[in-house]
């Protein structure tokens, strides 16, 4: 039996330091083994315990969370930590910061002003642990069948068809990678592109902003009718799911309050099923990135099977290798590589296509 993930959570707020470890203490799926209210006692904590996962909010008096996450990071401490964040523009650019920093998640910060409830909080925390943590045990099929880096091409790469469309779906340890794909796209790249990163309302807005500044095409946050331009990136806003339709000549953006697919909403899945109904599978690029569970890997391994190319972040590179595992293992991968190679290899098969 694996033992229960250790974690220590680090607020300057006795209140949600109470809320978060009596209702992680409840659901028994992890071990609180201490709490601390400075970044100095995140940093006194990760070196004499050693915890699996550190929960640690970014504004506290003494040493703030940020300064906290960069020490111990200089001091190769190895627990994952974990950001509480502030639903504010300022909140999210700290969020940002502290991804490119080394945490590996965040979650919405416990407070009166915020639309989830502690219970919610709580249980997406315990989720996003034992996701991370079951991802770190490979299973045997992986053991014994390593990742290859480049996978059998389907036959639609002998077929001269135009991409139309590319999708990408991420998750955990997504906004990192997203950054390095986005900041290597070329100014004259004339695709459409949509992405779902998983991330909850109120982050998505900030997250496309912060991309849009680092990339040489425009990002944005998709809006309910938006008209698809060549060459913009659309951010499926975080509790809605988004679906590309076709009217005429035309290729537009809907928004949806509809159902979780896969636990999530905005869910990959439901993204790329809408991106082979408007352009066909043929006509699509897909990626699938770092991420925790399987939300869509089967529409990525349908659209392979449909004849459109796809890419895999590799597991070296992912903060978790999951959603894009599971792709692999269905075999609708043609492309295995390290996020860093990712754009090149997209542009080099998009000409191999006659883009």
């Amino acid at each position: 039996m694996n033992k229960k993930p250790t974690v220590v959570i680090i607020d300057d707020s006795l209140l949600v330091r109470n809320i978060l470890s009596d209702a992680l203490t409840k659901k028994d799926e992890v071990q609180v083994i201490a709490t601390g209210k400075t970044g100095m006692d995140c940093i006194d904590l990760a070196g004499k315990l050693k915890p699996d996962f550190i929960v640690l909010d970014i504004e506290m008096p003494v040493m703030d969370g940020l300064t906290a996450l960069a020490e111990i990071k200089k001091l190769k401490l190895p627990s994952h930590v974990i950001m509480l964040s502030v639903l504010t523009q300022h909140g999210a650019d700290a969020t940002f910061k502290a991804l490119e920093l080394g945490a590996v998640d965040f979650i919405p910060k416990p407070s009166s002003g915020n639309q989830f409830s502690p219970e919610d909080i709580t249980a997406v925390l315990s989720a996003k642990i034992k996701g991370f943590s079951d991802s770190k045990q490979p299973s045997i099929e992986v053991l014994l069948k390593p990742e290859r880096t480049e996978r059998q091409l389907n036959k639609s790469f002998q077929k001269p068809i135009k991409v139309e469309a590319i999708g990408i779906g991420t998750s955990t340890g997504g906004p990192k990678a997203l950054q390095t794909v986005f900041a290597s796209i070329p100014e004259d790249f004339t695709k459409p592109i949509f992405v779902v990163q998983h991330m909850p309302a109120g982050f998505t807005k900030a997250f496309a902003d912060r991309l849009n500044s680092l990339s040489k095409i425009q990002v944005k946050e998709a809006e309910d009718g938006d008209l698809v331009h060549p060459g913009t990136a659309y951010i499926a806003p975080g509790d809605y799911q988004m679906t590309v339709v076709t009217k005429g000549k035309d290729h537009f953006i809907e928004l949806h309050h509809s159902g979780q697919v896969n636990g999530h909403r905005p869910s990959i899945e439901v993204l790329f099923d809408s991106l082979v109904a408007a352009y066909g599978g043929d006509h699509l690029l897909s990626m699938i990135m770092t991420g925790m569970g399987k939300d869509g890997s089967q529409a990525i391994t349908n659209i392979h099977a449909k004849g459109g190319i796809t890419l895999a972040q590799n597991e070296a590179t992912s903060v978790v290798y999951g959603m894009n595992r599971v792709a692999v293992e269905l075999g609708g991968i043609d492309f295995v590589l390290p996020v860093e190679d990712l754009v090149p290899k997209m542009i080099e098969l998009l000409k191999s296509r006659g883009n």
